[in-house]
């Protein structure tokens, strides 16, 4: 064991290097493989910080993804990550509702807490208490070089930088290994995230062994890469709740055909999937796409001359269309909040019953029993 551990500095940076990011996906592609044939040797973990309702680029992002992931029959665990809302906020706004209108967004889109455990980081005390111990594995110069941590600094703008918004790298690390979760669907742009925690793990086990000689505590995390396509705002750029160029998924079907009418496009009336040259025009017809399942180019062929107000027409269509079931499931789901909470109580129990017994290894490992 060592008590001094290597500088994780270069680790991070490794792993979005051209080889790392090969690795990866050859890894990835095994993982997904090894899913459809079996898939009980994987747990799940991912979530989202309940900051605003959630829109369609969660939805085509990530949230069908881990819809897919359930009903493939991995144990799959969901963050509703209350804490991680004041990293770089002065209060948490109106939080309950947030939480329980995710809630109810994951659930109408087709979540099911008997196969998914929602729960809210706030309610896991032995989550949150492996901080201490994991914090004394990583130095204030790794925190500060973070990828992670630089980004999340640098949307804050000028605002300085809390100590949670500093140590937010080891608090996703200890959403991961509370549960000791062996699998966390990301992008490419996540992976020193993941690293991070990979980095954790390792320490851990260096500097307190193991209570199981046969086994470490914490598993080696692999990264299951989106496949998703990114979906832009309705401005072309990035989809942002702050910039309010986002459709969200509870939006009822008026509200989302005056959006999409508001929509930029460009001053070529023949319209095109091209992307890297008229990106807000392809991005409608993305949309298109993602909602019907069909060719990008085939789309945008069969609107031809019919300029921007055809393809808005058709946009408006396939949304309301798509997010019509999931719409009309979420009004009954918030119309019972009771059952929100009840959803949401037992999973806090179970990741409770997770925690509590990772918690007892990690202090039987620190010779702290008492």
């Amino acid at each position: 064991m060592t008590d001094q551990p290597v500088d994780a500095g270069d680790q991070l940076a490794a792993s979005t290097s051209e080889a790392s990011l090969r690795r990866t996906e050859a890894r990835s592609a095994e993982i997904e493989a090894q899913i459809a044939k079996d898939p009980s040797g994987f747990r799940v973990m991912t979530g989202d910080r309940p900051t605003g309702n959630l829109h369609l680029g969660h939805y085509f992002g990530s949230l069908a993804n881990r819809v897919r992931i359930q009903d493939a029959g991995v144990e799959t665990f969901i963050l509703i990550a209350d804490y991680q809302v004041i990293t770089d906020r002065d209060g948490t706004g109106p939080i309950r509702e947030r939480v329980l209108g995710m809630l109810a967004d994951y659930l109408a889109i087709g979540l099911d807490p008997s196969r998914t455990t929602i729960y809210a980081h706030s309610a896991v005390p032995a989550l949150n208490q492996l901080l201490l111990p994991f914090l004394s594995l990583v130095t204030d110069a790794e925190l500060r070089r973070n990828p992670t941590v630089k980004a999340e600094l640098e949307a804050t703008g000028d605002r300085p930088m809390s100590g949670l918004l500093l140590t937010y790298p080891v608090h996703q690390a200890a959403d991961i290994l509370f549960c000791k979760a062996n699998l966390v669907p990301v992008g490419k742009d996540q992976l020193p995230h993941l690293e991070q925690t990979r980095v954790v793990a390792r320490r851990f086990d260096e500097r307190y062994g193991r209570v199981d000689p046969a086994r470490p505590i914490f598993p080696q995390a692999d990264a299951l890469l989106s496949k998703a396509s990114t979906v832009l705002g309705l401005d072309g750029t990035k989809m942002s709740k702050t910039k309010g160029n986002v459709i969200e998924i509870g939006m009822d079907a008026d509200t989302t055909a005056k959006l999409i009418k508001r929509a930029v496009t460009d001053s070529d009336r023949f319209i095109t999937y091209d992307p890297a040259n008229r990106p807000e025009v392809s991005n409608l017809v993305l949309l298109v796409s993602l909602c019907t399942g069909r060719e990008p180019i085939e789309i945008a062929g069969e609107i031809g001359d019919g300029g921007g107000g055809g393809l808005k027409k058709l946009v408006t269509e396939s949304v309301n269309e798509f997010f019509a079931p999931i719409r009309a499931r979420r009004a009954e789901l918030v119309a019972d909040p009771g059952y929100l909470l009840d959803v949401l109580r037992r999973g806090n129990a179970h990741a409770n019953e997770i925690g509590n017994a990772t918690l007892d290894e990690v202090r039987a490992a620190m010779n702290m029993t008492y």
